[in-house]
C-alpha cells in the first residue's frame, strides 16, 4: 500500500469515528494503519539520519 492510499485510509476511519463511530474491526485496521505509517516515517527519519556525514572544519 502506497503512503498516500495510507493516509487516505487513516482519514477516511478519522472522519468515520467522528460521526458514526468505529466497529471493532475498523478500530484494529485503524490501529495497524497508523503503525504501518509510523514505522514509515520512522524508517525516512532513519534513513536520513544515516546519511548524515559529518565534516570537522
Amino acid at each position: 500500500m502506497d503512503i498516500d492510499s495510507l493516509v487516505e485510509r487513516i482519514n477516511e476511519l478519522a472522519r468515520k469515528h467522528k460521526s458514526v463511530g468505529l466497529t471493532e474491526e475498523e478500530k484494529v485496521e485503524r490501529a495497524e494503519l497508523r503503525e504501518v505509517y509510523l514505522q514509515n516515517i520512522r524508517n525516512n527519519f532513519r534513513q536520513q539520519l544515516d546519511s548524515i556525514e559529518i565534516v570537522d572544519e
